[in-house]
């Protein structure tokens, strides 16, 4: 959890080009405790300070010269590489509002301001803000606990020959209950073409896919990543798997969905074990909504503009706090509009330079092919990650799934 004094002591950047405003904003948080406050005129020093200095939170105006706020949360990106920008904007201008949160930004206020609630805000960032950093360095001492199991796995031997060959079946056996878990075949859903694809790092992962026909016409499609690796994980995914396809067989609701199996995992896993997901809901004209459960960005290409927007969100991973709330966004498929989902597992995949494939990589994949439909896409991208990989082993399952909308 995070604490009152974690909050406080949090770094924090405020950035406007009027030093009236700077000072006001200043004072304000420092009588309302916070001791390590910083602030710049300038918007083309923020990045180089952020990378620098790691800001909780960045209090950033929209409209200054020569560099705007929505320029400056671009450069972020770039620092911010899994699409969480820990920025709350200030702005005049209510139409920037939403362009400004679908930019990357965590919240808004206007001016002028009220100082009780900018306060409010600024806390709850803050708290947000930690608690994804803690489960980023959670999921950073996994890793490296895998990859030291990894590293060590030639030089354990098992005692007898025996006992290898016993293993050796009860991993098969695992894998194949792994594999039964996933979809035997992609579902023929009216106005849509579905690809997924998934490789573990050993015999069993952590990462699976669903999708699922509603009685209400609908139908719901998921990709997750539970924490850890192996066994562990795949007995993890098996349950939330389960738990998801039995509550949507008795609701339709996303966000009351994810309330409960939130509650059931929380319950019965252990206090390190949480699942990211990316779940979404579409009806046949293409109308649905979404839940971004702590996974990366998924990328939404649209057709009639070729733009790529990222469907993010700040919510809980699944499992982490028993008093975690999940509310779906809507959003809509056009014709030839193209939903990629995927694990981190892709972005994060290395070569024999140690070089990830990354984001730009996917990014750039997906404006190529793209237009040229989701079969294009599917199989560039796996002829891509085979050729950037080079049959280097992988400490991360890699995992995507596609959906284009056809009509």
């Amino acid at each position: 959890m995070v604490s009152l004094a974690d909050i406080r002591n949090a770094r924090i950047l405020v950035v406007d080009d009027k030093p009236a405003n700077v000072l006001l904003i200043e004072g304000m948080l420092r009588v309302a405790g916070y001791v390590s406050v910083e602030s710049t005129t300038n918007p083309n020093e923020v990045c180089e300070l952020h990378r620098k200095n790691g800001y909780g939170l960045i209090l950033l105006d929209l409209q200054m010269p020569g560099m705007d706020g929505f320029q400056v949360m671009e450069g972020l990106k770039e620092i911010e590489q899994d699409g969480y920008l820990p920025v709350l904007v200030i702005t005049a201008q209510p139409d920037h509002k939403l362009r400004a949160l679908e930019a990357g930004a965590k919240d808004f206020v206007s001016k002028p301001f009220d100082l009780a609630e900018l306060r409010a805000r600024v806390h709850n960032i803050l708290e947000v803000r930690l608690l994804h950093l803690k489960a980023k360095e959670h999921s950073k001492v996994l890793e490296e606990t895998v990859r030291q199991l990894e590293a060590s796995r030639e030089v354990i031997r098992l005692q007898t020959l025996e006992e290898q060959k016993n293993s050796e079946q009860e991993l098969a056996r695992a894998q194949e209950t792994q594999e039964s878990l996933l979809p035997r075949g992609l579902p023929d859903v009216e106005n849509y073409r579905i690809h997924a694809f998934n490789t573990p790092t050993r015999y069993v992962g952590g990462d699976f896919y669903d999708f699922l026909p509603l009685n209400s016409g609908q139908w719901m499609g998921v990709l997750a990543d539970v924490s850890g690796k192996g066994m562990s994980a795949a007995l993890l995914s098996s349950m939330v798997l389960g738990a998801l396809s039995m509550e949507f067989r008795a609701r339709t609701q996303p966000g009351e969905v994810l309330n409960r199996v939130n509650q059931l995992l929380y319950e019965k896993s252990l206090p390190y074990q949480f699942v990211t997901l990316f779940l979404f809901l579409l009806n046949p004209n293409g109308a649905g909504q979404f839940i971004n459960a702590g996974h990366n960005p998924a990328y939404l290409f649209r057709a009639a503009t070729g733009e790529i927007e990222e469907l993010v969100s700040d919510l809980f991973a699944v499992g982490m706090f028993d008093s975690a709330s999940y509310q779906p966004t809507a959003f809509c498929l056009s014709k030839g509009d193209i939903l990629l989902i995927y694990s981190d597992g892709l972005t994060d995949a290395q070569n024999q330079e140690d070089e990830m494939f990354g984001e730009q990589r996917l990014r750039r994949l997906i404006r190529e092919q793209a237009p040229s439909g989701s079969c294009a896409l599917e199989r560039t991208l796996l002829t891509s990650i085979e050729a950037f990989t080079r049959g280097v082993p992988q400490t991360d399952d890699i995992t995507f799934a596609i959906i284009e909308k056809l009509q």
